[in-house]
């Protein structure tokens, strides 16, 4: 693709990352993250493509998008519209940049992925290169929430598509990422039997105190060695010092490294919590596996190769990891298709005051994510 083409890109593509960065959407605030989507809809609306929203009433709706003329899409772009930061973030700490980094919340995970993806499709329409067509993009607005409402559209639109790429940013080594760990998510929770604890303790069944037992049980099944790990990250309950507590809550988080380990550890959890420890107080477990492992394939490495060869002619040598987080590409990666994650830009400390977008990355990444669309639409 013409190196004249990107000339003056770097700040047309940071104009539309700064418009999107001063929008909250976090995943619990639907009309943010709608709003995102509504501008990224326009977007790509206005280079020819169709738009099928799937509409949410808990979280903000998610996004397919697809060239009409495009028969059989087999490209899977996917990328996420919420980030993880509440309603007044923006307007306390707005985008902003200096000469070599930009700033912002979920401006590197990941709306500056977002628009990166926008533009690499709008170059290959500018240069008449019909690869595009090619491409099916999935934008969804709870990732940072475990992808739990988009799960099912993820892994229908992925069963008919040959490659995922996963536009999750990457660190500052640029580094892809081609196996994740798999995780989950569950909340427990107790009901005691309230009572006075100074004068009819007897009386009273303290959820907190069942609760204690199982957060022990829990962390117990905790295997470093394996790649297992267990972590109950949020407990509440009770109402006063001198009541027993009916009610007590814990969320509890969950790793692993293969789907072997992730159907024992899910019914390990079932067993702990399916029968209390004080006689008298009733538990109740939701959740579940809500990203299985992303496993390194023959296919996914086949991938990687062709990432692999479309920097070096961008003069860029990039190297693959597997890291611990979980990411949509858990999801394709399950179901089959060949997998890369993090084709996004450069930057670091995600989830934090202190987040960071590389600026120097944003236009050879596009051109990455170009190139290799390109590429693959010629397989």
């Amino acid at each position: 693709m013409p190196t004249k083409f990107w000339e003056n890109k770097e700040a047309d593509i940071l104009d539309l990352i700064e418009r999107l960065v001063n929008i909250d959407s976090g995943t619990f605030y639907k009309a943010g993250v709608d709003q995102v989507g509504n501008v990224l809809a326009s977007a790509y609306q206005a280079l020819g493509f169709q738009v099928a929203v799937d509409q949410q009433s808990e979280r903000g709706d998610h996004l397919v998008i697809v060239h009409p003329e495009g028969q059989h899409p087999d490209i899977l772009i996917i990328g996420h519209m919420d980030t993880v930061f509440p309603v007044g973030t923006a307007e306390s700490r707005p985008f902003s940049r200096d000469e070599s980094y930009a700033y912002g919340p979920g401006i590197y995970d990941m709306k500056a992925s977002l628009v990166m993806t926008l533009f690499a499709i709008k170059s290959l329409i500018e240069q008449g290169d019909e690869s595009f067509k090619r491409v099916k993009i999935i934008l969804n607005s709870d990732e940072e929430h475990g992808s739990i409402y988009s799960r099912n559209l993820i892994e229908r639109e992925a069963a008919s598509v040959k490659y995922a790429l996963i536009v999750e940013p990457s660190d500052m080594t640029g580094r892809l990422i081609t196996g994740r760990r798999g995780g989950g998510k569950f909340e427990l929770h107790v009901t005691g039997k309230a009572a006075h604890s100074g004068e009819e303790p007897e009386k009273g069944r303290s959820a907190i105190g069942e609760l204690a037992y199982k957060i022990i049980q829990l962390h117990a099944l905790t295997d470093p060695s394996a790649g297992v790990h267990v972590n109950v990250g949020v407990i509440s309950g009770g109402t006063t010092p001198n009541t027993i507590a009916a009610h007590a809550k814990a969320s509890i988080d969950v790793r692993m490294e293969t789907l072997e380990q992730a159907v024992e550890l899910e019914h390990k959890i079932k067993h702990i919590c399916g029968a209390p420890t004080i006689e008298g107080t009733t538990l109740v477990l939701q959740g579940g596996i809500t990203r299985p492992p992303m496993i390194k394939t023959a296919k996914s490495e086949h991938l990687l190769k062709n990432v692999q060869e479309e920097a070096m002619q961008l003069g860029e040598s990039l190297t693959d990891m597997k890291i611990g987080s979980g990411s949509d590409g858990n999801l394709t990666a399950a179901v089959g298709v060949a997998t890369i994650d993090a084709l996004g830009p450069r930057g670091g400390n995600a989830h934090t005051a202190e987040e960071f977008l590389d600026i120097e990355s944003l236009v050879p990444r596009t051109r990455l994510l170009a190139n290799v669309i390109k590429r693959l639409s010629s397989e």
